[in-house]
Order: C-alpha cells, then sequence, then structure tokens
C-alpha cells in the first residue's frame, strides 16, 4: 500500500513535526504586516459582521436588511441579479428567468431609493458585489446618499468592481478588457476626489477559488490582478499613496485550517512588498486590507446542518487570520437562497466566535507556530512563483487574455473533483458517513412573477420620469465615452434622471462593443 501523504489542498507537503522556531520578530501594524494591519487588531474593534443579502426585488431585500440590522449586523452587503450584473433591464428579454434569482432586480435609481428606505447611508457601510455595471451601481448609491443629505466625503463602504476576475473565472462582464479598465480607473479617480471614505475596488480571490483554484494560486491570482489594477491607475497618473488606500480584497476561507490561516497571513506580507515596490510609501498605502466570506463551494446539500460546523470552522480561520470583514454562509446555501433561519445562524456563528471563545484577546495569537510560520513562508514561495511567471507574460491581463488563468484553475478544479470522487479527499456525508436523504428541508424560492413586477415599475417609470432630460444625458455620454474623459459623472447625471441600468449599460456598448 502506498504510503500516506499529509498535504494542504495546494499540495504543500505537511511535516510530522515542525521544531524550527521562526526568525520573525514583527511586529502587528508595522511593515510588512504579516501579523495583522492594526497594532490593537479585534482588542482595538471587532471586524465588521457583513452579512450577504439580496433576493427578489429592492422591498423584500429591505425587509431582510432590517431584520438582519435588527440581529445585530454591523455592515450591509448586497447581492444583485445576474441582469443587473450584466447590464440588463429585468423588462429585456434576455433577463427572462434570472430577474431577483441570485439577487435583487435594481433597474433605476428608483429601486435604490426602496432598497435603503429607512436606513441612512451616512450611518452604514455598505459593500456592493458588481463588476461590469459598478459605476453604474455606485453613482446610485452616491445619487441617494445626496437625496438623503449625507456628506459624500464621509460616506463609506465597497464597490467589487473587479472586472479581471470575472474574465478569470465568473464570466460577468460586458465590454473588453481596455474599455473596462478605463472604467475601473475612471472610479479610482471620481472617488479619489469626491467620495475619499470609498473602497473603490475590492480584489476577489473568491470567485477564483469557488471556480476550483487551489489556496496558493487564489493567492497568486487576485495579486497579480492587484498588481494589474495598480499599475493601470500609475499609468493614468494616479498617485499610489492616495488610490491603494482604497482598494480592499476578497478572499475565500476553504475547510483546511491552517493553510487559510497562513493564506492570509501571506497575502498581508506580499502586498506590502508589491505595493512597496510600485513606489507607495505611505503605510495606509501598503496594507492589504480584506473582507472574507466562507466558502460557498465547499457546503453540501446532503445533511446540510453539517455546513454549521464548515462555516464556524471557516470563520475561525479567517479571524485567526486577520480579516477585517467576515461573511458566514448560511447552512442551507447548497440548496437555496439562505432562509430567515439560516441567515440568522450564520450571524450568531461570527458573534458566538468574537464574544465567547477568547480569540480576539490578543493578536495574531498563532504567530510563532512552527507550523503555521513555515506554512506561510511556503505559501508565499509558491505564489510568488506564479506572480514571476505572470509577470514574464506581462501581467494579468496578459495572462488572462492568453487564458492561462483559466487553465489553470479548471486544472485545480478537475483535480479536486477527482480527489472527492476517488476518495482520496473525505467530503462527510457525501463520499463518507453518508444516510438516506431526508428531503423535507424547507428552502426559500424566488417567485417568477417578480419579472412582471419589475417591468410594470419600469414603464411606469418610463412614462413618469423626463424623457428629454434622459436621451440629452444618455448622448452626453456617448460623446463623452468616444473621448478620454471620466465618465462617472456622465453615469451619475443619467442615473439622477432616472435613466436604467440597462440604457446606460447599452450606450457604453454601442462605443465599446461586448466582449
Amino acid at each position: 500500500m502506498a504510503e500516506k501523504r499529509f498535504t494542504t489542498t495546494s499540495g504543500i507537503e505537511i511535516k510530522e513535526v515542525y521544531t524550527q522556531p521562526s526568525s520573525m520578530n514583527e511586529l502587528p501594524g508595522e511593515f510588512p504586516f504579516t501579523r495583522g494591519i492594526q497594532k490593537d487588531m479585534y482588542r482595538g474593534k471587532a471586524w465588521t459582521m457583513r452579512q450577504y443579502a439580496g433576493f427578489s426585488t429592492a422591498e423584500e431585500s429591505n425587509k431582510r436588511y432590517h431584520y438582519l440590522l435588527g440581529q445585530g449586523t454591523t455592515g450591509l452587503s448586497v447581492a444583485f441579479d445576474l441582469p443587473t450584473q450584466i447590464g440588463y433591464d429585468s423588462d429585456h428579454e434576455l433577463a427572462e428567468g434570472e430577474v431577483g434569482k441570485v439577487g435583487v432586480a435594481i433597474d433605476s435609481l428608483k429601486d435604490i431609493e426602496i432598497l435603503f428606505e429607512g436606513i441612512a447611508l451616512k450611518d452604514i457601510t455598505t459593500s456592493m458585489t458588481i463588476n461590469a455595471t459598478a459605476p453604474i451601481l455606485l453613482t446610485m448609491y452616491i445619487a441617494l446618499a445626496k437625496k438623503q443629505g449625507a456628506d459624500l466625503k464621509q460616506i463609506s463602504g465597497t464597490v467589487q468592481n473587479d472586472i479581471l476576475k470575472e474574465y478569470a473565472a465568473r464570466g460577468t462582464y460586458i465590454y473588453p478588457p481596455a474599455p473596462s479598465m478605463r472604467l475601473i480607473t475612471d472610479v479610482f479617480e471620481y472617488c479619489s476626489q469626491e467620495v475619499p471614505k470609498w473602497n473603490t475596488i475590492s480584489i476577489s480571490g473568491y470567485h477564483i477559488r469557488e471556480a476550483g483554484s487551489t489556496a496558493v494560486q487564489e493567492l497568486a491570482f487576485t495579486l497579480a490582478n492587484g498588481k494589474a489594477y495598480l499599475q493601470a491607475a500609475l499609468n493614468k497618473g494616479l498617485d499610489i499613496n492616495v488610490f491603494a488606500k482604497r482598494l480592499s480584497f476578497f478572499f475565500n476561507c476553504h475547510n483546511n485550517f491552517f493553510e487559510e490561516i497562513a493564506k492570509f497571513r501571506a497575502a498581508r506580507r506580499m502586498w506590502a512588498y508589491i505595493t512597496k515596490e510600485l513606489g507607495a510609501t505611505d503605510a495606509g498605502a501598503q496594507k492589504l486590507r480584506f473582507h472574507t466570506q466562507t466558502g460557498g463551494s465547499t457546503l453540501t446539500a446532503q445533511q446540510p446542518l453539517n455546513n454549521i460546523i464548515r462555516v464556524s470552522n471557516q470563520a475561525m480561520a479567517a479571524v485567526l487570520g486577520g480579516t477585517q470583514s467576515l461573511h458566514t454562509n448560511g447552512y442551507d446555501e447548497a440548496l437555496s437562497l439562505p432562509t430567515e433561519a439560516a441567515a440568522k445562524i450564520a450571524l450568531r456563528t461570527q458573534q458566538i466566535i468574537a464574544f465567547e471563545s477568547g480569540v480576539t484577546d490578543t493578536v495574531d495569537p498563532l504567530a510563532g507556530s512552527y507550523f503555521i510560520e513555515a506554512l506561510t513562508d511556503e505559501i508565499e514561495a509558491a505564489a510568488q512563483l506564479y506572480i514571476d511567471k505572470i509577470d514574464a507574460m506581462g501581467g494579468a491581463v496578459k495572462a488572462i487574455e492568453q487564458d492561462y488563468i483559466q487553465q489553470e484553475i479548471a486544472a485545480s478544479a478537475y483535480q479536486y473533483q477527482n480527489d472527492i470522487e476517488s476518495g482520496e479527499k473525505v467530503l462527510v456525508g457525501v463520499n463518507r458517513f453518508t444516510q438516506q436523504e431526508d428531503t423535507t428541508t424547507s428552502v426559500f424560492r424566488v417567485d417568477d412573477t417578480i419579472r412582471k413586477m419589475q417591468t410594470e415599475k419600469i414603464a411606469e417609470l418610463k412614462n413618469s420620469r423626463d424623457n428629454v432630460a434622459v436621451t440629452k444625458s444618455l448622448n452626453q455620454l456617448k460623446e463623452a465615452a468616444r473621448g478620454d474623459q471620466n465618465l462617472i459623472p456622465f453615469i451619475l447625471i443619467a442615473v439622477e434622471h432616472y435613466a436604467t441600468l440597462g440604457e446606460i449599460a447599452d450606450t457604453l456598448r454601442s462605443v465599446f462593443g461586448e466582449y
């Protein structure tokens, strides 16, 4: 019989015992930030408990936000439906069967007004998981903040705005890479002047991991994308000490407890050196700040209550790894959108870790562990090999255009699936400790009639708005897109006149084309 090999999910060999103390004498809050970006970390302030939600109509999602805020969530996170993500209104023929399914349907500023009804934007931070249409959703949020009388210099939150991982792993892109990168740097530039506390991009490894990458690939490809954004902003003449402070990251937290903790520590250290190399001298511009979501692809439809334990493990790893904000998945998400009961236990998981476990009492509690330090170094070295290879290809955009990153992820996903099917990797309840399934689990369903409701809302909006002003604002946007002006002010004007998301995206399609 072959000797059993012990490795992490990225294939890094795990020794039987680690005897070498680390030579590390770093401190948290100091370069290269391996041990955390704040001197006191959670002793000063807990991470933001940011539960991701959004489904059906703005009215329904608004109810869920009020519910979560009432249960103690400390930040909002908006999920948008697929038509919204790819720039189609709910009444578009391609939207059929998808309206409100994987997130909330947003067709115009009207929907954003309903979505945040009763919620003062100046008092909450909001994260919006949106990429190709990020500039449109961001301007809708800004327009609502203005209507509420908020000081734009004070409102804060994050827009995902990470198009490179869409080409590599998710697929909700609209325009070719060059104009897409232009829109992203337009957001950087506009927000650095008008909404300085806004995080203008959340560079996302989450979806790279969900597509089947290893932990090392997630880290490497995410940081390579981050480098590409830094480069694009520098090429536009922006100051790295200003714009890099508003970049944030979004990572997955998977099942392998120690590998995930080491991944987060390595990420901070690597990013500190990457930003320094590109000219960042301000500590704020060298710090990697990140949101974590527990691994959606690790959840099983079989024995769904087992997912509560998986999510708890992953959440604990994210906290021990020093995350700034966290979303914990609902145990029923392999079956449907989370029910209210599942959303509540997911939030309670974070609250129990924060207030009962004691892990927040000291900074970086696992520092100096022979195993953790060795693993942090090995993950960094393995990720650096990928980054060097991508750099040699001319950076992440070129690597994506050559299909390199996509192929690497696909190979890892295939290997993982093979390991599950062969029993090499144990998945409790799926390939071991299985049972006859009880099919009575209550699931959450979104009704198809909401497409009809959204379509009626759009028709009503188009009858009541100033259509001359809408046409004029869209024409001005089109002209600006043909030139090289910053497009965000033009999109904002169109949004404030109640142009729909689809009308704005179509205007840009007519100039940029589709990818």
